[in-house]
């Protein structure tokens, strides 16, 4: 294909880490001499191709290379940042005088700084996270489609597309600072999805799936890609409504990180300092039942939250956020550490790879044990207030009764209070999803009010 030659030509490989370290080191050396008495740099480099076909033809095809250099200076407690795309020297240089003449002119703030030098990563570890695809956009395109056509060809009533996506991305980054620490580190990552759409009388529906790793090979195929978006698709054929019941909850894998994603925002160590949490001051405090396990594990080879340090150079190490239902940490950088007079626990740019501990029942299992309910495969809308807990959200899934998937259901919400809702956890499933930062299973969840008719 004529649209094949030019992505190819672009596709050049990412620099050198030691490039980007000497980079980052200029920068540092040129604010200190620009009077800073402190001063941390990062710098990023990414490169990738993406490919989309719908109804068997391609709808789009990019290649994207981004590159990008941010610093900060501390002048005392007085901080200045600045950023720019361009690598040259001359550019560096004047990206960190601005970021120093901001910083002569904003407020202190004793709560400023670098994080302490003590918690710097020292031994960085290779976490096997860098798996480059020599993926040229023909081939790109030939997944998509194959992919696409599975789930075309699944069933009749699969009568349109949203499309096959396929991506490849790969990029360097290297962060350091003025305490003498500079580490960087590769990093790849790969997916594929489908949604497709069915029809069945005057009906439509729609769903997708979608799989994603940092190497290739651990793909699933295309075809299967295509087919269980097909299979999800034909299932929710015959939606209806529910009336309003209070019943156990069962929230499948891949939104059950999201009930989590709701549990970690409230104990980041900004919604604590500004008091805007429902787990606001319930360190120590049980939280979960108490069979309830929640680890980082940061250092699991290959996996896509994987990271010897955080975005302020802090070690990450593996730990406990519950244990036996109970919290044992904030997640805090170093500016909301000292906000709470603690110390950073190396979660400055978030976590990396929170596990829930499996529970010995899988999927099906757990629809039997709730007897009656719903369980939930998708959710809308932003109805989640994180200072009060109140959570209300649009969803549709599956109503049980008697102990199995009975018919598909929409246009229901699902509500109750967050801080109620990790209490009153029944039990987490086996079937564990890691296609992300938050590995978990199925989430079962009694007394929550199910609104439909």
């Amino acid at each position: 294909m004529s649209v094949t030659e030019p992505v190819k030509a672009s596709r050049a490989a990412l620099p050198q880490q030691a490039e980007l370290e000497q980079l980052v080191a200029d920068a540092l050396t040129h604010a200190q001499k620009c009077g800073a008495s402190a001063a941390e740099a990062s710098v990023s480099v990414d490169a990738g191709l993406s490919v989309k076909v719908r109804m068997r033809e391609v709808d789009t095809l990019e290649y994207q290379r981004d590159r990008g250099f941010g610093v900060t200076v501390y002048f005392g407690q007085r901080k200045g940042s600045a950023s720019s795309a361009d690598f040259s020297p001359a550019s560096i240089r004047e990206t960190v005088e601005a970021a120093c003449t901001i910083a002569r002119y904003t407020s202190e703030d004793n709560c400023q700084g670098l994080a302490d030098a003590a918690l710097m990563a020292r031994d960085i570890p290779d976490l096997d996270l860098y798996h480059p695809w020599a993926l040229e956009a023909d081939a790109a395109i030939a997944l998509a489609r194959d992919c696409e056509v599975a789930a075309l060809d699944a069933d009749p009533r699969i009568v349109n597309s949203d499309g096959a996506d396929v991506s490849s991305h790969g990029g360097v980054r290297v962060y350091g600072n003025t305490h003498g620490f500079i580490g960087g580190y590769h990093a790849s990552r790969h997916g594929l999805s489908c949604v497709s759409v069915g029809k069945q009388n005057d009906e439509m529906q729609r769903d997708y799936w979608f799989t994603v790793s940092r190497r290739p090979d651990l793909l699933e195929a295309a075809q299967t890609v295509g087919k269980k978006a097909a299979e999800r698709t034909l299932r929710r054929l015959g939606a209806r409504r529910v009336g309003t019941a209070r019943v156990p909850v069962l929230f499948a894998p891949e939104v059950a990180r999201g009930v989590l994603g709701h549990f970690l925002g409230a104990i980041r160590g900004g919604a604590q300092y500004r008091k805007a949490s429902f787990l606001y001051d319930k360190l120590g405090e049980q939280v979960f039942p108490s069979f309830v396990q929640i680890e980082e594990q940061p250092h699991l080879p290959c996996a896509l939250g994987s990271a010897a340090f955080d975005s302020e150079g802090v070690a990450t190490v593996p730990r406990h956020l519950v244990r036996d239902g109970v919290l044992e940490t904030y997640l805090l950088g170093s500016y909301s550490a000292r906000k709470l007079g603690m110390q950073s626990t190396g979660h400055a740019g978030g976590v990396h790879n929170l596990v829930v501990q499996p529970g010995e029942f899988g999927f099906d299992e757990l629809v039997r044990h709730m007897g009656r309910g719903l369980v939930v495969t998708s959710l809308m809308g932003q109805g989640v207030n994180m200072v009060t807990g109140d959570y209300s959200r649009g969803a549709s899934g599956f109503w049980v009764e008697d102990g199995a998937l009975a018919y598909p259901v929409q246009e229901i919400t699902v509500a109750g209070n967050l801080r109620d809702m990790l209490a009153n956890i029944q039990a987490i499933g086996s079937d564990v999803d890691l296609r992300g930062n938050v590995r978990t299973g199925s989430i079962l969840i009694d007394g929550l009010t199910v609104a439909g008719e």
